[in-house]
């Protein structure tokens, strides 16, 4: 139903990636599977911690969990295939693979959106309504949104996937990117994309906007409950984990919307490689440093669940030094 029949005659696309700068193949690959390692090492703990540890069974650690999966989900979409890439002469995706790589990687990234706008309602609620926060925060509610975020993103990706695959391409297979994303894909088409592009466009704004918007207001309320806390030093402790949250946020956001909120006819590809780097690789490794490893909760979790279990063990060793390198 999706193919081009041009394109199905072919089998595979061909993920240019940086070939025209084979110099920086083997330095990104090193990078990434750097990354890659960290993110998957970092989010696990995150997720095996508060699954052990009844003391984390709080809608911050829900939330959190929910978000250290879908970075674990995000970053193995596209990291493998660029790692495999990198190190191959022959780049290529099949074309089931690549609409597998589009949908997946377009649905968590947008799950990523909403969840964060989330946990930043979640801190809103916890520091400037602390008297009605569990009943504001009730397990149900919590269930319900992490729910519409995850269904409402998956959702609306496959409307876009579909549309973005049945263009016709009549034989262009040549994606100027790290991997299957919409921009890139829409460059192919040898049609006018006008209507897919204002349907990127709006989504983007919904997606991508919205959720910034909204992130940014609930912080705004929260500095000003901040300011009148009467210690100097809980006021530089809060503003600076603030800060740090936020500093992640528009990382995120900022290099997402750089990269859709602009017409794919504009897209420079050279940019959109080194941008895409970010949302898909960067932040995911930085968000369970900047949310979690940073906590006093989480250490104590995992003194008493994992560290204080077998601090013999090879694994216990090898997951204390990393917390030791990170932190």
């Amino acid at each position: 139903m999706w193919e081009d029949g041009n394109q199905s005659s072919l089998g595979e696309f061909i993920l240019l990636g940086v070939s025209d700068w084979p110099q920086f193949e083997l330095l990104l690959f090193v990078l990434i599977l750097i990354s890659y390692t960290m993110t998957l090492l970092g989010n696990t703990t995150i997720i095996l911690v508060s699954s052990l540890d009844p003391h984390l069974h709080t809608p911050m650690y829900f939330f959190l969990s929910n978000l250290s999966f879908l970075d674990l989900c995000y970053t193995t979409s596209v990291g493998p295939q660029m790692l495999l890439n990198f190190r191959s002469t022959h780049k290529s995706i099949s074309w089931a693979g690549c609409v597998a790589q589009l949908y997946i990687a377009l649905s968590l990234g947008s799950t990523e959106c909403l969840m964060l706008a989330i946990m930043a309602y979640d801190r809103y609620a916890s520091i400037c309504q602390p008297l009605r926060y569990t009943a504001i925060m009730s397990h149900r509610f919590c269930l319900q949104l992490a729910a519409t975020a995850w269904l409402c993103s998956f959702g609306n990706s496959m409307l876009h996937t579909i549309r973005t695959m049945r263009l016709p391409r009549c034989g262009r297979n040549q994606i100027d990117s790290l991997f299957c994303e919409v921009p890139a894909l829409l460059k192919l088409a040898c049609v006018d994309t006008s209507a897919n592009e204002a349907e990127v466009l709006a989504s983007s704004v919904i997606i991508l906007l919205v959720p910034l918007g909204f992130i940014l207001m609930s912080y705004g309320y929260i500095g000003a409950a901040v300011l009148k806390i009467s210690s100097a030093k809980g006021r530089i402790k809060a503003f600076n984990t603030c800060a740090s949250h936020l500093a992640v946020v528009l990382l995120f956001y900022g290099t997402a919307i750089s990269m859709y909120l602009q017409p794919p006819s504009s897209y420079s590809q050279h940019r959109g490689k080194i941008v895409s780097l970010f949302y898909t690789m960067v932040t995911p490794m930085l968000n369970p440093i900047i949310y979690t490893l940073r906590n006093k909760e989480v250490h104590g979790a995992l003194q008493r669940k994992v560290l204080g279990r077998s601090p013999t063990t090879q694994w216990a060793q090898t997951l204390k030094l990393w917390l030791v390198a990170a932190l």
